[in-house]
């Protein structure tokens, strides 16, 4: 049989899926092991212990200063920067998909401008976003829109002109107007390709939320890191990295099922 014919069985595919998480960590804790071996104050590496006494006093004991539990205070903080920005973005590009998608002179008139608006590396602005909307939560919330929203527009976009042009035809024979053709025909089939465009654009809504954070905030995640990262404190910042990728995959994962669950006629989001 062919090696591109070979498909591993339930059991197979489970040890397949668990074997690079199993060696990552086999090789950071041999590497944690010898460097502390050589030097015990070594903070590069910090050993599973380390770390579980960090995660115990950020996580389980109260902040003397503030009387908060700090990573999951930091974690609100964070998932509602990220949660507002999402659901802005997601409104933002299904009107711009189902406008441009359905309507001849808006795509004219906005696709090129969306192409060039989405060329814009969102971090260059930054700074011109915390001198517009000052420091507080509005300038995070718009850098993750203007990171995010753009692509997600194109790609529905792109989605909008792979509707087979029998549709168009057989609804206006029908006597479909303007309306029912963007409410019958375009939005049905924006709807699961929204909801992919929001698990491909995670990463970056990640990426912008913890810069933003890092270079003015006094909560949340990416502040804690960037502030614990002077006293080179690997042993909070490598917990922080894992929950944030957690966080991430619940979130992936949230979304699949949701399409899945929603749209189960389309193909798209079955991975």
């Amino acid at each position: 049989m062919r090696l591109i014919n070979r498909h591993p069985g339930r059991s197979g595919a489970l040890m397949l899926l668990l074997m690079p998480f199993i060696v990552l960590v086999a090789v950071y804790f041999t590497g944690s092991s010898l460097r502390l071996a050589a030097n015990p104050e070594d903070k590069l590496l910090p050993s599973a212990t380390q770390m579980s006494d960090a995660i115990k006093q950020f996580a389980f004991t109260e902040d003397k200063r503030t009387g908060e539990h700090l990573l999951w205070a930091d974690t609100a903080s964070s998932l509602r920067r990220l949660g507002i920005g999402l659901l802005v973005s997601a409104v933002i590009a299904l009107v711009a998909g189902i406008l441009t998608g359905s309507i001849p002179l808006v795509t004219a008139t906005l696709s090129p401008f969306i192409t060039v608006i989405s060329m814009i590396p969102p971090l260059a602005v930054l700074p011109i976003l915390f001198i517009v909307f000052g420091l507080d939560e509005l300038s995070k919330v718009v850098l993750i829109v203007i990171g995010i929203t753009p692509m997600m527009i194109r790609d529905l976009q792109q989605r909008a002109r792979e509707i087979p042009n029998e549709l168009w035809v057989k609804a206006q024979t029908l006597g479909a107007t303007s309306w029912t053709l963007m409410l019958r025909v375009i939005v049905p089939q924006l709807l699961p390709r929204l909801l992919v465009a929001l698990r491909l654009s995670l990463c970056s809504a990640w990426l912008f939320l913890i810069a933003a954070e890092a270079i003015a905030s006094t909560d949340g995640l990416g502040y804690r890191i960037f502030l614990v990262r002077r006293y080179l404190a690997m042993d909070v910042i490598l917990p922080y990295v894992m929950w944030i990728t957690l966080l991430a995959w619940l979130m992936d994962e949230a979304l699949r099922r949701l399409t899945k669950a929603a749209f189960p006629w389309y193909g798209g989001g079955s991975r």
